[in-house]
């Protein structure tokens, strides 16, 4: 689906305002005026990614009296398993807070959910089988803040239950022995948008904190978490919360232990994916590389050997896991193929992918481990909310779904709710949610969530759009400028990597497709005698549409400095383009 393309108004007294008060370059300037950055103060601020901005971890709500619980239950020796849930952010999350319980000595151990088999979050058959195992303390990350029956449950078999999360709150929150949450009820914490993995490590900060009596914490553990933070980046980037504030912190100084200090399966999935040629590591090094890999050993139910990658001490180990779990990605990204085909035959054959609200597919033996990449994928390409259910084989009565919104501002959480008696259970936040729904339901759910998805265009007017930061010519794209705009790094949700908008430009030689199953595109595109190499991720389908093109196009692009073999140059990522033609809206 072409989305409206909206290009910020440039405005000129503003930008040279901040140039004249912060000695900002030009176009780094221009950007951040684009973002509603207008004074040096929040240029400085903005820009600004020093570990002295992190908020002291006291701050965070809940973790004074989780670290008292915690520090107490290392002293007395109490059997302690940290329970965390099985995607990347999880993972991470889990790996933070064992890696830094085991060096201040305490008896703990991790456990995290087959996804295929006990699905998401807390887990009551779980929880029994821990207490048999005799463990007295459970610390949830990544999940548990709706799991009140959960919490009650611990609460009956005299095990202290305490909550690590980030996602929506229920109406009820659980009977825990504490909560960690940056959006708790009766709080007011600055900054709401920590991943699990972000909140975990606030966590061991001020447990490290406590069992040093000081706020300097002593070299063993300072090393730990410096080294956490390349954990807390890969959670941040790959849980897509908003990089600015705190989280533009953790990432960029995550990325540079990640670079400098990995930790040993770190290192190994770094080898395997060439990451460790590369001068400089950045938030597509994760997003692109080492996040898919985790979240694949997640997705196919062994992430259980994902977090061992991340806690184990043993080379030789490290590197088995890391060749085995880039495997699983292999499997994963096969059969993510083989669901996205037929997803996509079931809009064309039975639903309309342009006029629909939002789009609800639902298919037999689609393997649960990838139904949320896939809503994601399409979601993104029809630029609306899309919920992948999968149906048993077996012809159990519940099929699991897994839901996306394509980057529209539509609130998924919301709409789900406004079904949610149709729905055996949900969970999730704004822009990702997982759902169980009795499959007789689901023609019924299908009407009721897209009429909601209705309503919220109706009423906040969240046409698809693609947002363009200012209008470049290829002729002023060079090494140093790519290089002024990379500053505002790292790029991610809430702070994406800058889209330019280039016009007149023509196809230097035709554009083909590139890569597994022909999903990507390759181009050399020329705009006024200087040619430049484009690629479009997932655009594999503009192919034909693009070369058939009659005349000059307009292109919306983001620059990148691609590094092979020691030679850099600047290349784009094409996001979109539209016939010359047609004028993209300014303001």
């Amino acid at each position: 689906m072409k989305r409206k393309w909206r290009v910020v108004p440039h405005d000129a007294a503003r930008v040279e305002q901040l140039i004249r008060g912060s000695g900002l370059p030009p176009v780094v300037a221009q950007l951040l005026v684009s973002r509603g950055v207008y004074d040096c103060q929040e240029a400085e601020s903005f820009l600004s990614t020093k570990l002295t901005g992190l908020r002291d971890p006291q701050e965070l709500p809940g973790v004074p009296a989780a670290t008292e619980l915690i520090a107490a239950a290392i002293a007395d020796k109490t059997p302690i398993v940290i329970y965390g849930d099985y995607d990347c952010d999880g993972m991470t999350g889990t790996a933070i807070l064992y890696n830094g319980l085991k060096l201040l000595h305490a008896d703990v151990s991790y456990h995290v959910p087959n996804r295929l088999e006990e699905g998401y979050g807390l887990n009551a058959e779980a929880i029994a089988k821990l207490a048999d195992r005799g463990k007295r303390m459970i610390i949830s990350v990544d999940c548990g803040i709706t799991s009140v029956a959960c919490a009650d449950q611990c609460n009956e078999l005299g095990i202290q239950l305490i909550i690590t999360d980030h996602h929506t709150l229920a109406d009820r929150l659980p009977a825990a022995a504490a909560i960690v949450h940056p959006r708790l009820p009766g709080s007011n914490y600055p900054f709401g948008e920590l991943c699990g993995a972000g909140v975990a490590f606030k966590l061991a900060w001020s447990l490290c904190q406590k069992i040093c009596g000081s706020k300097k914490v002593s070299e063993p553990l300072r090393r730990y978490l410096m080294q956490s933070l390349s954990l807390a980046a890969i959670g941040t980037v790959a849980d897509v919360v908003p990089l600015v504030d705190e989280n533009r912190i953790l990432v960029s100084h995550g990325l540079r232990m990640l670079g400098s200090e990995p930790l040993p399966g770190l290192a190994a999935l770094m080898k395997i994916t060439k990451l460790d040629e590369a001068t400089t590591l950045n938030t597509e090094s994760i997003a692109f590389n080492i996040a898919p890999r985790l979240n694949a050993s997640g997705r196919l139910g062994q992430a259980q050997l994902g977090v061992e990658l991340l806690t184990t001490t043993v080379q030789e180990r490290a590197e088995a896991l890391a060749e085995y779990i880039d495997e699983l990605n292999k499997n994963r990204d096969s059969l993510q193929r083989s669901v996205t085909l037929a997803a996509q035959k079931q809009i064309k054959e039975r639903f309309d992918g342009q006029k629909d609200a939002a789009l609800v597919l639902a298919g037999v033996g689609w393997h649960q481990g990838v139904i949320g990449v896939v809503a994601g994928r399409l979601s993104d390409k029809y630029a609306k909310p899309v919920i992948i259910l999968s149906m048993d084989a077996a012809g159990k009565s519940q099929a699991v779904g897994s839901g996306r919104v394509g980057g529209t501002a539509i609130d998924l959480h919301a709409a789900l709710s406004t079904c949610g008696d149709r729905l055996a259970r949900f969970g999730g936040h704004k822009a990702a949610a997982g759902l169980t729904i009795d499959e007789h339901q689901i023609d019924e759910f299908r009407e009721d969530f897209c009429e909601a998805v209705s309503q919220q265009w109706t009423d906040n007017d969240v046409e698809p759009e693609i947002v363009i930061d200012a209008e470049a010519s290829f002729g002023q794209l060079n090494l140093n400028t790519v290089k002024q705009i990379e500053t505002l790094e790292p790029f991610g949700a809430g702070n994406p990597r800058p889209t330019l908008l280039c016009q007149n430009v023509t196809l230097a030689e035709p554009a083909r497709r590139m890569g597994s199953g022909d999903r990507h595109l390759t181009m050399r595109l020329d705009q006024a005698g200087k040619t430049v190499r484009g690629v479009a991720f997932g655009a594999g389908d503009w192919c034909d549409d693009l070369n058939q093109c009659d005349g000059p196009i307009q292109i919306a692009y983001r620059p990148v400095i691609n590094e092979f073999r020691g030679f850099r140059r600047v290349e784009i990522h094409v996001v979109d383009w539209k016939p010359a033609v047609v004028d993209a809206v300014v303001g």
